[in-house]
């Protein structure tokens, strides 16, 4: 996927390609998890549609949630739900800074570790 460290450094047009195709798979995490978060709070705990999406929003953000749950179930997803949500925040940072490292690191000419 990426280019080996001996090989030219990609044009601009390509490197925007490559960034573009990072950002739509961070979009399609970030899609699926709100998806997960908001059909939870609905389901599972009750609350409408748009205060699900606001506590799954929220979650995703990394602010934490704004209504109170009220039952068992409710509370046992939002806990899983949040531990989720921030594993989600740092993959998808992980998935848009990608392009942006491995080109600093190969404008550098960084050579992986001999062992």
């Amino acid at each position: 996927m990426y280019e080996h460290h001996s090989s030219p450094l990609l044009s601009i047009s390509s490197f925007l390609r490559r960034v573009i195709n990072h950002s739509v798979i961070a979009l399609l995490a970030i899609a699926f998890a709100l998806m997960i978060g908001v059909s939870g709070y609905h389901f599972i705990e009750g609350l409408p549609w748009i205060d699900a999406l606001l506590n799954a929003s929220m979650l995703l953000g990394g602010m934490g949630p704004v209504s109170p749950i009220q039952t068992t179930s409710g509370k046992l997803f939002a806990s899983f739900y949040a531990l989720f949500a921030g594993l989600m925040f740092v993959g998808v940072a992980g998935i848009l800074l990608a392009p942006f490292m491995h080109r600093i690191l190969h404008a550098l000419h960084a050579e992986p570790p001999k062992e």
